[in-house]
């Protein structure tokens, strides 16, 4: 049976694609949610929190570009920190420890309130193409068939999943829900690469029954801003606690690997190496006496513990001697155990910088399916795909973010260009222009595009320019703004541990003294404006940073030069002898967009990428 009414459908409802299905329905198509089970939208089956060291950076551009994840994380947020402050704003990263029902509830919500957007229950088949191989509908294991012009794969870790604690593995997704078998196998009968990969979870605890006297309490920030630009502060505080494991739990679990099914070999896919399970960190770090576990609330009407650190694929009788192995746990009850789940993902250099499959015109992937992990990088993905597939529907020029816009547009890169043999995570590490692409400045770098895809509303846009605008008279004036030499200045410097000054100075010159904050200025500058913190900040960042700021914006308009150039698409790769055989082979699997991207290939070397442009040029020249 036919259903004729969408043109998109969004296979998941996870944090992928989530943001797929509203940018797509808020741009004007009419789109299909397909999701297993509607209690699972928005699920958090692992960690409840959203942000952290490079995560954050994500959400704070989901929100620049028009998504969703911010403002759920604002509305459910239970405790706020800013990450990495003694690091430099490069790297400073905001994490939410959030309220998981209400985060679910939430996102449900938006989904059911987002006018041309119809959420519904049923588990997706297969995806059909037409003569000329491209998408033409989505069938339901049911029999339903809706005809489509684009679908974007959402489906995280439920494509063929199986569960593992101990000897009992299950053919189950997370929390349990049920697998998705049918899909899978017909995204391998489209040509497409499968591949497996693995992921864990930890045990959640009854908080009852945990002594927390024992445990380093762990405060969240009650001022400053949420992840939302404007959002203000967010509202709820719950703490969280660090305790750690010690030898006699590390004995225990030594003991146990036997019965391990990541040590016996029953667990064949990869997992992520930046998040390991306990029982691979004792193996790995055999010299370390312990390791911290931080105590997580998992919402405010709930009594659930997560227990970070602590994840494993363990048998349940040695998670609960592991557990009571550890100081203010003696006691704890377990509400849920901990558990590995492996499942089939694509390999990303099937895929198009917009993440479209190479092999299926209309078909799109984001998120765990792509071969990332976390929520964050999930939520990047499903809104990219799903501007790129409403705009492939409308007959739009496609959206793609480069490594120079920021962290959505470095983890895509990396993804569809480099690949990854294993769950993806993303780092600050990995994006030489982090101190361009800061969280702060998020709304300045993006939200230009949100607004031209009718994401952003103009008086978001226009407060955003009123700040910025706002920011840069203020440095102006600081700059030509001088103040005598006085005790109470010099008082001040002394106060703060920096020299003092003979001939007076520039605010500007005073304020570039690492030792020396804007506020610090109030007392010799009657004439300072009253300006809100986030003009302050970006104040303060410019000022200080202006030579490392104005060498990245160079390093960044030498990249586009490269990134600028477009590669035809008709490069017979193969043939081209100036280049190595290695090149040519890596050339033609992956087939990038621009000259940039050719260059970050791993195999293809400098000299490569000056072989092609011999070879562009001669044809340029014809």
């Amino acid at each position: 049976m036919a259903i004729e009414q969408y043109e998109i459908a969004v296979i998941g409802a996870g944090h992928a694609g989530i943001e797929a299905a509203l940018a797509a329905a808020r741009m004007g198509c009419r789109v299909l949610c397909l999701c297993t089970c509607l209690d699972a939208v928005g699920n958090m089956p692992c960690n409840p929190s959203v942000g952290g060291t490079a995560k954050g950076q994500l959400v704070r551009e989901i929100d620049a570009l028009g998504g969703e994840m911010a403002r759920a994380a604002d509305a459910a947020c239970i405790q706020f920190r800013m990450l990495n402050r003694g690091k430099g704003p490069a790297v400073y990263s905001p994490r939410a420890q959030v309220d998981r029902m209400a985060y679910r509830a939430y996102m449900k919500s938006a989904l059911e309130h987002c006018p041309g957007l119809t959420l519904m229950q049923g588990e997706a088949a297969a995806v059909e193409t037409d003569a000329q191989g491209a998408v033409s509908a989505v069938r339901l294991a049911s029999g339903l068939r809706f005809p489509v012009s684009a679908v974007v794969l959402a489906t995280g870790t439920y494509l063929c999943s199986r569960t593992f604690a101990g000897e009992v593995s299950t053919h189950a997704g997370p929390d349990g829900m049920l697998p998705a078998d049918r899909l899978s196998t017909a995204l391998a009968e489209l040509g497409l690469p499968l591949r497996r990969f693995k992921t864990g979870t930890p045990a959640r605890l009854d908080g009852r029954t945990v002594d927390y006297s024992v445990m380093q309490r762990q405060e969240g920030e009650t001022d400053g801003e949420g992840f939302a630009f404007g959002s203000g502060t967010p509202r709820a505080q719950a703490a969280c606690y660090l305790t750690y494991t010690n030898e006699r739990t590390h004995d225990i679990i030594r003991g146990a690997l036997d019965r391990s099914p990541l040590f016996s070999g029953v667990i064949e896919g990869v997992g992520p190496r930046y998040c390991p399970s306990i029982e691979d960190k004792v193996v790995r770090f055999p010299e370390k006496a312990r390791h911290q576990l931080f105590l997580e609330p998992c919402g405010l009407d709930t009594s659930e513990v997560y227990l970070q650190g602590l994840s494993t694929s363990l048998p349940e009788d040695v998670q609960i001697e592991m557990i009571h192995s550890i100081a203010g746990l003696e006691q704890a009850a377990v509400m849920r155990f901990g558990y590995a789940i492996e499942y089939d993902c694509l390999d990303p250099l099937c895929l198009q910088a917009t993440l479209e499959t190479k092999a299926v015109p209309g078909l799109y992937a984001a998120g765990q399916l792509c071969g990332s992990s976390g929520y964050e990088e999930a939520a990047g993905q499903g809104l990219v795909a799903g501007i790129n597939a409403a705009l492939r529907v409308q007959g739009r020029e496609p959206f793609v973010l480069g490594r120079t816009d920021g962290y959505i547009g470095t983890l895509i890169d990396d993804l569809v260009t480099k690949g990854t043999n294993e769950p993806y995570r993303m780092m600050t590490s990995r994006s030489e222009y982090r101190l361009i692409a800061r969280q702060d400045n998020a709304d300045r770098r993006l939200m230009g595009y949100g607004r031209a895809l009718g994401l952003i509303s103009q008086a978001r846009y226009d407060h955003m320019e009123e700040k910025y605008a706002r920011a840069r008279a203020e440095i102006e004036r600081l700059r030509h703004t001088g103040v005598a030499p006085s005790d109470t200045l010099n008082d001040l410097l002394a106060r703060r541990g920096t020299s003092p000054v003979r001939d007076g100075a520039a605010l500007l010159e005073l304020l570039r003294r690492p030792q020396i904050g804007y506020n610090d200025l109030a007392a010799v500058d009657p004439g300072r404006p009253d300006l809100p913190r986030e003009v302050i900040e970006q104040v303060e960042i410019e000022v200080k940073y202006e030579g490392y700021i104005r060498r990245g914006m160079q390093e960044i308009e030498d990249q586009k030069r490269l990134e600028d150039r477009v590669l035809p698409d008709d490069i017979d790769y193969l043939s081209l002898g100036l280049l190595r055989t290695e090149a040519r082979l890596k050339l033609d699997a992956v087939r990038p967009r621009t000259l940039g991207q050719a260059g970050r290939i791993s195999g293809v070397s400098p000299a490569d990428i000056g072989g092609l442009i011999v070879y562009l040029s001669s044809r340029e020249d014809k």
